[in-house]
């Protein structure tokens, strides 16, 4: 008898103080902060892959499995994983990770949406009524989340409350020095080495964290495919500008910039979709921007 209950107690003890928090995020980036919040006291999955367009995600059985099994689901919002996310939701029977529920994050209220459209008009392309939904090439937006995740961790796992609050200004204030660093270097630049031109509206919000000025978009409307006369129209308008620069996320087709940086010429930089699965959101972000600073300090 008196082993029996030592073994239980044993068991109990273990369950307690190895039972971790169960985190899903819809983007790799997300997946990032949550690791930088969580640490060891959580187990930390990303449903999309770093180098995939999470507008679209196959709505894989194994995704629903994850959800089933999470304790809280951090998404993206503002529509961007309209297109299956609510699907994997249903199918998934976990209510608390269910929009309303006690695990469910739209990590999108943390921050201020740019490009928030009244009215939308599809003929203008493929616009997010609540605002553009790729924020998190800000780091300044990835801190706002980072304190929500660990206001939301702290009401899951109120044990480690102060854990996930320390940690959470911790990675808030790295990300935010991050931001004034990299901001600090494009200021050095004169104006006319601030310029870009991009293939997607997707940019936004490093634009307004960098001050950069993007010149032209290659697609005429948001995920519409460029056409001769667009494209014929940026040369001539990049040309003029002086742009030397042209950047895209990696899961974009490459060939019309390719094409582009050759008649500019100019440096064609591919942004990293997301956080790799080892990599720190502070290292995802360097390696992209410090590509696009190299060929903007460049003589």
């Amino acid at each position: 008898m008196f082993k029996w209950i030592l073994s239980s107690l044993v068991i109990f003890w273990a369950s307690d103080v190895f039972a971790k928090v169960n985190i899903v995020t819809t983007t790799a980036d997300l997946a990032a902060v949550a690791r930088d919040v969580v640490q060891d006291l959580g187990d930390v999955q990303a449903i999309a892959a770093p180098n995939q367009d999470v507008h679209y995600v196959d709505a894989k059985p194994s995704f629903t499995l994850l959800l089933n099994k999470a304790d809280i689901l951090v998404a993206n919002g503002l529509e961007l994983e309209i297109g299956w996310l609510p699907a994997l939701i249903e199918n998934a029977r976990n209510p608390k990770i269910a929009p309303g529920g006690a695990g469910y994050l739209d990590a999108s209220t943390a921050i201020q949406p740019l490009h928030v459209h009244a009215k939308v008009d599809r003929a203008k392309g493929d616009i997010h009524p609540g605002g553009n939904p790729h924020y998190m090439h800000d780091p300044r937006a990835a801190a706002d989340v980072a304190l929500v995740l660990g206001a939301k961790l702290a009401q899951i796992d109120p044990k480690h409350a102060a854990d996930y609050r320390l940690n959470a200004a911790r990675a808030a204030e790295a990300y935010r020095e991050l931001a004034k660093s990299l901001r600090a270097r494009v200021e050095a630049l004169p104006k006319e080495k601030q310029q870009i031109v991009a293939y997607h509206d997707s940019l936004v919000y490093i634009l307004d964290w960098l001050g950069l000025t993007q010149v032209a978009t290659l697609e005429p409307r948001p995920g519409i495919a460029p056409n001769p006369s667009h494209i014929a129209s940026v040369l001539k308008t990049s040309r003029e500008a002086g742009v030397k620069v042209i950047v895209q996320e990696e899961y974009y087709p490459r060939k019309t910039s390719e094409t582009l940086a050759q008649l500019l010429p100019a440096n064609l930089v591919l942004l990293p979709g997301g956080a790799r699965s080892n990599e720190s959101y502070e290292a995802r972000i360097k390696r992209g921007i410090d590509e696009v600073l190299k060929h903007l300090e460049a003589p």
